[in-house]
């Protein structure tokens, strides 16, 4: 069985609490990291500098995005498929909203368990390295 895999750029966005936002697509339950697929050309900077203004209105500069890591793990809500991450950690400069296909936004708090409907990569992946990113 092939497996397509996706090419996405994702960032761990961080408040002045520590909590790490966290974003589910409309008609999905796994919750995952606010970015999404490169486009053509892009750079995963550039990707998800551009996903971060759709889904959030968010406008960060390069300069405020620090490299996490490349993950590989099953897509969430895709079958036979595979995402392939560059993974950046933020700073969340103000309060952000869904917008675009993002319906609802939810916070982990550091050192809570995380909920059960989270993305594969997210799960076991991105969460240990960032733990280690910010110890």
């Amino acid at each position: 069985m092939t497996h397509t895999l996706l090419d996405i750029a994702a960032a761990c966005l961080l408040d002045d609490a520590g909590r790490l936002l966290l974003v589910r697509k409309r008609g999905t339950r796994a919750f995952m990291l606010p970015g999404g697929k490169r486009e053509p050309g892009e750079s995963p900077l550039q990707a998800l500098q551009r996903e971060l203004q759709e889904e959030l209105d968010l406008r960060l500069p390069a300069s405020a995005l620090t490299p996490l890591g490349s993950f590989q793990a099953v897509a969430a809500n895709e079958a036979n498929t595979r995402v392939q991450a560059q993974v950046y950690v933020a700073a969340l400069p103000h309060p952000v909203a869904p917008a675009a296909e993002l319906e609802e936004l939810s916070w982990l708090e550091p050192g809570a368990p995380p909920p059960d409907h989270l993305a594969p990569l997210l799960s076991e992946q991105v969460l240990p390295a960032l733990k280690k990113h910010l110890d």
